[in-house]
């Protein structure tokens, strides 16, 4: 029998953090205006907690029986399996319309600018930490590669690499290195986002408004098309989609733990890239089931966007707050002067890198382009289209389906820098040449048009 005040009881502690949060958000106009998202705010209200219970009692909140002693584990376990979910629901979309050739270089260009950023912030990650390596002994010199997962990412890819980073290669505090600096990363995008919306203001572009926004209004078709399965069939329409999730989820494992018994020395990494996985089998279902549908196979349509929509919504929120949880502050103090370093270099290049890309590649819309790419570079896809949000109200801009499409062009080309970060512990230097090289290829990429203009009419 279960105890009461077992953690398995009580996990859900995660999601009253949650409620606390909004209703804090909701009712405090600082916060309503610091564009923190809630989830990011309910994980820092449980590491306040956690860390006025250890001065108080000597133990972790998080170590107590209240959590079953274990956790600060369970919150790992949490963040690395709900980043997977998350990415294979948002994977279950319908097909897009045919896109007209320039919207497409848009699209592709935003994907260049992603892995060109995970690059640039790689770079300057790495760079610091190979020199702070050299004037402190011992120190990880490539725990700067840390910093395009946390910020670029998010927490769970930044935990994934933590984990094997501390696990495979002694990098001692390496877990919590990752999720604080993807927890800093959420910061900068809220207080990074209202500053240069503040400036936005002062010169007239843009309205602040202190009020909530109005809830976005949907029609019957939004959530319930006519060649769908029905909501309240023999199995609810929810149902289906999660067991259309859970079902990829677990093939992936299949997939992965296939995969790593064939290639042992890498069976880490694969485990590191679940989300990864998912996401091409959840690609390769859709397809199916898509034939399907066209051979006469299957007569209804099983995925629901709008449901799948509320389903990775509820993992990313659920695994960022998990994840700040699980931040032991003892290995952030330890580490504060390089995390601080990091950090504020990262924020600071991220920001001018990204608004000078998009005023010279994206000028019809800008800003909008600017506030998308800077938010999901320094938080999240979600906290991309918060600050987007802000300077287009509905979301009526070419930016809203250059975040979306844009995953593909980046899986592509983002690919190697995740084999890379595998190379990193045992060659920080060669991988950071790699990196330069490979960022300078992206730019040429990205910068294609004007570049060659000029080299044919010189």
């Amino acid at each position: 029998m279960q105890n009461f005040w077992d953690y398995n009881v009580w996990g859900t502690i995660n999601l009253i953090a949650l409620l606390v949060a909004n209703l804090l958000k909701r009712k405090i106009r600082l916060l309503r205006i610091s564009l923190i998202p809630t989830s990011v705010l309910g994980g820092l209200i449980l590491l306040i907690l956690s860390q006025i219970w250890h001065r108080a009692t000597g133990t972790h909140l998080l170590e107590t029986a209240f959590y079953n002693g274990n956790g600060i584990a369970a919150s790992e376990v949490i963040t690395y399996h709900f980043l997977a979910l998350g990415f294979i629901a948002t994977t279950f979309r319908p097909g897009r319309d045919k896109l007209g050739r320039e919207r497409e270089r848009e699209i592709f260009d935003t994907g260049v600018t992603t892995v060109a950023t995970y690059l640039l912030q790689g770079i300057l990650g790495m760079g610091l930490t190979i020199l702070i390596a050299l004037g402190i002994k011992g120190f990880f010199s490539a725990a700067g590669i840390l910093l395009p997962f946390g910020f670029g990412q998010g927490t769970g890819q930044a935990l994934n690499y933590g984990t094997i980073y501390e696990n495979d290669y002694g990098f001692v505090g390496g877990k919590t290195f990752g999720l604080t600096v993807a927890a800093v990363g959420f910061l900068v995008a809220a207080f990074g986002g209202v500053l240069h919306l503040n400036l936005l203001a002062r010169r007239g572009l843009i309205r602040r408004e202190d009020r909530e926004p109005a809830a976005e209004q949907l029609s019957t078709a939004d959530v319930q098309k006519a060649d769908e399965i029905p909501m309240n069939g023999t199995m609810d329409k929810m149902t289906v989609q999660l067991a259309l999730v859970f079902m990829t989820y677990f093939i992936s494992y299949l997939l992965i733990f296939a995969l790593g018994n064939l290639v042992g020395g890498l069976k880490s990494v694969l485990y590191g890239f679940n989300f990864l996985i998912g996401v091409l089998v959840a690609t390769l279902i859709t397809v199916l089931l898509g034939k399907s549908r066209k051979f006469g196979l299957v007569h209804r349509e099983y995925i629901n966007p709008f449901l799948m929509k509320r389903i990775s919504g509820f993992c990313f929120d659920l695994m960022i707050v998990a994840g700040i949880a699980a931040i032991r502050m003892e290995v952030v103090l330890q580490y504060l002067p390089v995390l601080i370093l990091i950090c504020a270099v990262g924020a600071l290049v991220t920001y001018y890198y990204l608004y000078f890309v998009a005023r010279k590649l994206f000028p019809a819309y800008a800003e909008q382009e600017f506030m998308m790419m800077f938010g999901m570079l320094t938080g999240t896809a979600s906290t991309g289209m918060v600050l987007l949000r802000e300077v287009d109200r509905n979301l009526e801009s070419a930016a809203v389906e250059n975040i979306v499409y844009q995953n593909i062009p980046a899986m592509i080309f983002g690919f190697p820098l995740m084999l890379l970060a595998t190379l990193a512990p045992k060659e920080p230097v060669l991988t950071l040449v790699i990196f330069v090289l490979f960022f300078a290829v992206m730019n040429v990429i990205l910068f294609r048009r004007g570049i060659f203009r000029k080299t044919t009419t010189s």
